[in-house]
């Protein structure tokens, strides 16, 4: 039983060492994009006379500050449980999904506000030089690819923080796009182009952040994980040997692992240390194929001619 709890703990940190350095290469990686592009973009934007190139780049300039609230969350977070946290820091990463989300959102309006007054006054776009076309047409490609790349690190350690941040960084090429669909009008007479083109990503992107900022505040407020995962650990611990039914299994999430407790029901007839050995394998068959933190499990014993409870 020790060599199976110290499987068990091996496995964990190999898998939180995996996680953490991933999530700081991919943080890391997109700190350096977006600091070279708001230089690069607010450069180009103010010697080419484009006031959305300039406003581009500011926008680069702020996903630093995503950047840097995802990092502090990923450090935070890998901290161990002390006595103040007795179940560890994972929920650092929830409260950074909520932040990005929010921020997000505050992209998305302030996109629809510009929006609108450019409608109001589509005269206001400043004449701009070609340079900056092609300056917003690199600034698209670099962050579509930075998203690109973030999205699969963060869908490969399974991070709803990174998956938050990677979308974050398409909210940026959405804003590129704006950009340049907006030059190319101005190029060619069609300035209302750039105010109708971001009021539709406007939108897309302030529903996307809702929806982050939402999701991680029921994480917040212990919702229970998807009714998928649920029955998944619920089949896990009925096929363990040893186990007539469960009951009272509830789930919550700390970060993108699952805390949860249950109510096995086990034999009134054997003896208390095998009832401990029945609940200690429940544990490690849940941990080691299922992304839960920790189980807390209580024994409650039946008669064996009983009917087990309902496991839900």
């Amino acid at each position: 039983m020790k060599n199976m709890d110290e499987a068990l703990e091996m496995n964990e940190d190999l898998t939180d060492k995996k996680y953490q350095n991933a999530a700081s290469r991919s943080i890391w990686v997109s700190a350096f994009v977006n600091l070279c592009l708001s230089v690069v973009q607010i450069f180009i934007g103010l010697l080419a006379s484009s006031q959305g190139l300039v406003a581009d780049g500011i926008h680069s300039l702020s996903d630093l500050g995503a950047d840097f609230v995802a990092l502090v969350a990923t450090w935070k977070s890998k901290k161990n449980a002390d006595t103040s946290y007795h179940y560890g820091y994972k929920r650092y990463e929830n409260l950074a999904s909520m932040i990005l989300g929010a921020l997000l959102l505050v992209v998305g309006i302030g996109m629809l506000w510009s929006a609108i007054h450019k409608l109001e006054a589509p005269e206001s776009i400043p004449t701009v030089q070609v340079i900056a076309l092609w300056t917003a047409c690199g600034a698209l490609i670099a962050k579509e690819l930075l998203f690109r790349y973030m999205l699969f690190i963060a869908q490969r350690v399974k991070s709803s923080m990174l998956i938050a941040n990677a979308w974050h960084a398409r909210s940026d090429a959405a804003s590129s796009l704006i950009v340049a669909i907006g030059i190319v009008g101005n190029l060619f007479g069609f300035a209302i182009l750039d105010p109708i083109a971001a009021l539709i990503v406007g939108f897309v992107i302030g529903k996307m952040g809702w929806k982050f900022m939402w999701d991680a505040t029921q994480d917040l407020l212990d919702r229970s994980v998807s009714e998928e995962q649920v029955n998944a650990i619920a089949k896990e611990i009925a096929q363990t040997p040893g186990v007539i039914g469960f009951h009272q299994l509830k789930t919550r999430k700390s970060g993108d692992m699952i805390l949860a407790d249950v109510h096995l029901d086990i034999d009134a007839n054997i003896t208390v240390a095998q009832g401990h050995s029945i609940a200690k394998q429940v544990k490690a068959n849940v941990m080691a194929k299922h992304p839960v933190l920790y189980i807390m499990i209580h024994v409650d014993p039946i008669e064996i001619n009983n009917e087990s409870k309902n496991p839900l």
